[in-house]
């Protein structure tokens, strides 16, 4: 307990922890927590089982128990704001006016927006209506800025209205969408001083230390106005300076740094722009927490883990709710009537309540994607880009909106894009580097080619069910079309399948498969053998876990693998995405995973806890027709076998390929073994028994020893043989040494 409490965990959480058996965190805790407690943003990578969800969930739950603690004691408002657990009182960039992807570092004056193709700005927390002022902006990369000044009634895209003056890194000036050239091009390493005369209606600006000159007149008619301190910026990064700091350039003679400005001269920024802010009463159905999970399992998981550590966190006692699709939806609208802290909840029916108006995001102050690369390539990038827009980014209490994005996998393009656009200044927790295969994982390729292995034209019917791709082709032998060697590889691998599990004598096993039509037909092959679920004996005892079976049957079928009533859990990548699953000797891969970094996600789940796993993967050597629904009903109910680019829900697979990148990825070369799939092994790995740990000394070196032996004492023999024989030339050492 006193482990957790030292990162600054209180003490009910701890407590219940160690009733976890936690008795010391994790690799990942010990980093994240402290950053969370501390108000920033944290992106996660590690392992699943890593106890990444407790390294949310314990300071999510702390954070939401003090809000609420502050609420019921009447400690709402703040006179200043409050970011990254910092309260200023100076002159700042205000996090309460600023566009959604430009982040405001703890110090409120370090700005960044990392968008390629978007602008985003921000104006100051206060503007002056009298006398003459100054401040400085240093650039610190070579990203686009305008910097400047603007009222309130302005857009925060500076310079495109007649409300905002800007000067940008072009050497350009604007202002109501007029672009004049104007000074010179500033870039990385340049500071540029801002100069308004208000008295005199004028800004200028200047480029280290020279002057530019008059850059605009003020309108008459905007005189009267508050102006404050703006930027916008695309793919940059600057930081300002009001005179909280010495000065690179002193500024011209009668100009005073902004944060001297009097109270009577300075006003605060009116709250506008994008980033919103919640100024509601909290209603029973606004949640302080929202974490979104990927699946159904994933979220009754992370829901129990919530419940876990809040055991004893009391006085208010934590209101949380499951939203998952598959529960009647009554009794979720009625638990949000009663009231709620913490949501835990899949997309699905989480973007039903919330675009009713059923759950509000008036009130969230945390926003957690976990698995976040399974929601990006499940396609639920535009929900997640809806409600972060919909979620103010600082509360009425002036608490600033955090974000956690966690994943076995954060190494991809789409989730490093997301991160730069919803958080801010995020720190990195990266326990797993990029992508590796384990020491305790053997993996293998098993080509899998209709041209050498006929087998498929002796099956008759006795074969896999196929997933009805080539309904409308004809595939029978002897039509030598791409269409016939692509149902003949579905055969197959039906019968791959099989091959390994009795091969290897699988008493455990994950079967992944693409699609959730595939899942379904290998389930009944293998019941067709013998293998149902209740065949507990049975080698190809099986259960299926994919998002069109009923919420009860997946989590029964999860527990009765796990408790290893089955043998063989058949599901997709999406199902089994995050489910932590110990001592799974075995993965076989039906198909190749569409992502390269699930290759690794896949396989990572054998040779955990240092017990050595198998991983087997059947590669089509010719290409395979698959479903790619692009229809609005995501394939329930299709039969458009047309390619995608005829219009249709087809598209053509080809595995070779998708090896190759998975080879370059992981900078290796995969085994291949033969379609009997006996797996071969390192002289020097010796004999490992996959589920159970890797003998001391690496495996069976005795036995190569042994081996040797011979040949070892046939070079000693004449080793001595070849000194005896110079010894009897009657030479001693020294005497050699004189020779020379």
């Amino acid at each position: 307990m006193a482990a957790f409490s030292e990162m600054g965990v209180m003490a009910e959480i701890a407590q219940a922890v160690e009733e976890l058996d936690w008795l010391l965190p994790t690799d990942i805790q010990a980093e994240s927590i402290p950053l969370i407690l501390g108000g920033g943003d944290v992106l996660m990578a590690a392992e699943t089982g890593s106890g990444k969800t407790g390294a949310f969930s314990m300071p999510v739950i702390q954070i939401v128990y003090e809000t609420l603690k502050d609420e019921q004691e009447g400690k709402t408002g703040r006179a200043s704001i409050k970011t990254g657990g910092t309260i200023f009182n100076n002159w700042q960039m205000n996090p309460y006016d600023r566009s959604p992807a430009f982040a405001i570092g703890p110090d409120g004056l370090c700005c960044q927006s990392r968008e390629f193709k978007e602008w985003h700005g921000c104006r100051s927390t206060k503007g002056v209506t009298k006398g003459k002022y100054y401040y400085e902006v240093t650039c610190h990369d070579q990203g686009l800025c305008r910097i400047g000044w603007s009222t309130s009634q302005a857009a925060l895209d500076l310079g495109t209205d007649k409300y905002g003056f800007g000067f940008g890194g072009t050497g350009k000036k604007s202002n109501n969408k007029q672009f004049d050239s104007y000074g010179e091009e500033f870039t990385m390493h340049d500071t540029i001083g801002c100069y308004l005369d208000v008295d005199k209606g004028q800004m200028s600006f200047s480029k280290n230390g020279n002057d530019l000159g008059v850059a605009f007149e003020i309108p008459q008619q905007l005189k009267s106005q508050p102006f404050f301190a703006s930027c916008v910026l695309k793919n940059a990064e600057l930081k300002f300076n009001f005179g909280g700091e010495d000065f690179k350039n002193a500024p011209k003679s009668g100009f005073v740094a902004m944060d001297q400005a009097s109270e009577g001269h300075a006003v605060k920024s009116t709250q506008t722009g994008s980033a919103k802010v919640s100024q509601v009463k909290a209603a029973s159905n606004s949640p302080k927490a929202l974490i979104i999970e990927p699946s159904k399992e994933l979220a009754e998981q992370t829901l129990n883990n919530v419940i876990q550590c809040a055991k004893y966190v009391d006085n208010p006692k934590l209101r949380n709710l499951l939203v998952i699709g598959g529960v009647p939806a009554k009794d979720q609208m009625a638990a949000l009537e009663h009231g709620v802290d913490i949501v835990v909840g899949t997309p699905g029916r989480l973007d039903d309540l919330i675009s009713t108006g059923k759950l509000s995001l008036s009130q969230v102050r945390f926003l957690v994607l976990d698995e976040c690369d399974g929601l990006l390539s499940a396609g639920y990038t535009d929900f997640i880009n809806r409600i972060h827009n919909q979620i103010p980014q600082v509360t009425s209490d002036g608490k600033r909106l955090q974000v956690i994005v966690c994943s076995a996998t954060l190494h991809s393009f789409d989730v490093k894009k997301l991160s730069e656009r919803i958080m801010h200044f995020p720190t990195w927790v990266d326990l797993k580097g990029e992508d590796s295969v384990p020491e305790s994982v053997h993996h293998v390729v098993v080509p899998v080619n209709p041209k050498n292995d006929r087998l498929w034209e002796r099956l008759g019917k006795n074969h896999v069910r196929t997933d009805e791709v080539h309904a409308k082709d004809n595939t029978r032998p002897g039509a030598n079309s791409a269409e016939m060697w692509s149902e003949a590889i579905k055969m197959l691998k039906g019968e791959y399948t099989v091959r390994a599990i009795k091969e290897h004598k699988m008493d455990q096993a994950i079967i992944f498969c693409r699609t959730k039509i595939d899942c379904d037909n290998m389930e009944q092959f293998f019941i067709q053998q013998g293998g149902g679920p209740d065949s507990k004996s049975h080698q190809l005892s099986c259960v299926c876990l994919h998002g069109d079976r009923k919420p009860n049957e997946r989590k029964t079928n999860l527990e009765r693998f796990k408790k290893k009533e089955v043998r063989l859990l058949i599901c997709t990548d999406v199902a089994a995405r995050g489910i932590d699953v110990h001592g799974v000797p075995y993965v076989i891969n039906v198909t190749l995973p569409d992502e390269k970094q699930n290759y690794v996600h896949r396989i990572g789940r054998v040779g955990r806890a240092e017990k050595m796993g198998l991983a087997i993967s059947l590669v089509a050597m010719e290409k395979e027709k698959v479903w790619y629904h692009v229809c609005a009903n995501r394939g329930r109910g299709c039969y458009n076998t047309r390619l995608k680019e005829d219009g249709g829900c087809t598209i053509w697979y080809k595995e070779k390929e998708l090896l190759s990148d998975i080879e370059e990825h992981l900078k290796c070369t995969i085994t291949q073994c033969e379609p009997d799939i006996k797996v071969p092994l390192d002289d020097f790995d010796g004999k490992v028994t996959y589920g159970q740990r890797k003998a001391l000394g690496g495996g069976n070196y005795k036995g190569h020893v042994d081996a040797l032996a011979p040949t070892v004492l046939e070079l000693a023999n004449l080793e001595r043989e070849a000194q005896s024989s110079f010894l009897h030339l009657g030479y001693m050492p020294n005497q050699l040494f004189r020779a020379f």
